[in-house]
C-alpha cells in the first residue's frame, strides 16, 4: 500500500519469522514476527516486525538486520530500538498502541516524545494522516488514560492547550493498522529529518 509520497508498505507474505529475544517488559522469550517491508525508490527497504511473544506480550520495531545497508546515522540509530508495545485495550476485542512520535536529537539519536496536545501530534504526523487512521473500521484516536481532566481527543477541533499521551485503539483483528500508524509515528519523522521524504507531505 502506498502510505504517502513513494513510500510502500507490503506485508511478507512468507511464514512469520521465530525469534528469541527479550520483551518490551524485560523478559526472555521466542517471538513470531510478521515481517512488513517499508521502500522508497532508490534507498535501502527497510523491515518493520510484528513480534508475537510467547509470553502473551506484542511489540512492533524496525528490525535490524544482520548487515544494515549504508544510510544516515539517524535511521541506523533507529533499528531494534524505540520498541512500540501493543496491549489490550480496557474495551473488549480491542487492543491499544500508544502514539509516541519520534525525533531526532542534536547527536543524531532518534527520541520519542510521550506528552503533546493534539495539535502538536497533528502538526508532527499530518492531521490528514490522523483521519486516515481514525477513518478505518473501529478505530479511533484517544487519550491513552481515562482521567476527568483531560480534554477529548477531537481532530475536527484539535486541542492546543493541555499535553496528553495519545493512543490508537482498534480491532483485535486489524493487524494493518497497527503498523501504517507505527510508520508514520515513529519510522516517517527520521525518513523526514534525514531528506529521504518531503516535509511538505504532512
Amino acid at each position: 500500500m502506498l502510505l504517502l509520497n513513494d513510500l510502500m508498505l507490503t506485508r511478507n507474505t512468507g511464514r512469520p519469522l521465530a525469534k528469541t529475544g527479550t520483551t518490551c517488559a524485560g523478559e526472555m522469550s521466542r517471538a513470531n514476527a510478521v515481517e512488513w517491508d517499508l521502500r522508497l525508490p532508490g534507498q535501502p527497504s527497510l523491515t518493520v516486525h510484528d513480534s508475537h511473544w510467547a509470553n502473551g506480550e506484542r511489540d512492533l520495531v524496525l528490525h535490524k538486520p544482520t548487515v544494515v545497508p549504508e544510510m544516515p546515522a539517524a535511521l541506523s540509530n533507529l533499528h531494534n530500538r524505540l520498541r512500540s508495545g501493543i496491549s489490550v485495550s480496557p474495551w473488549r476485542g480491542e487492543l491499544r498502541i500508544m502514539v509516541f512520535p519520534t525525533y531526532v536529537d542534536a547527536h543524531g539519536r532518534p527520541r520519542i516524545k510521550k506528552s503533546l496536545t493534539t495539535v502538536d501530534l497533528a502538526n508532527t504526523m499530518g492531521l490528514h494522516h490522523l483521519r486516515d487512521l481514525t477513518a478505518r473500521e473501529g478505530v479511533r484516536l484517544e487519550a491513552a488514560f481515562d482521567r476527568p481532566d483531560l480534554p477529548p481527543v477531537d481532530l475536527d477541533d484539535p486541542q492546543g492547550e493541555k499535553p496528553l499521551q495519545h493512543a490508537l485503539f482498534f480491532p483485535t483483528a486489524d493487524a494493518e493498522t497497527p503498523v501504517v500508524a507505527f510508520v508514520h509515528f515513529r519510522i516517517v519523522p527520521v525518513l523526514r529529518h534525514i531528506g529521504w521524504l518531503s516535509p511538505d507531505d504532512v
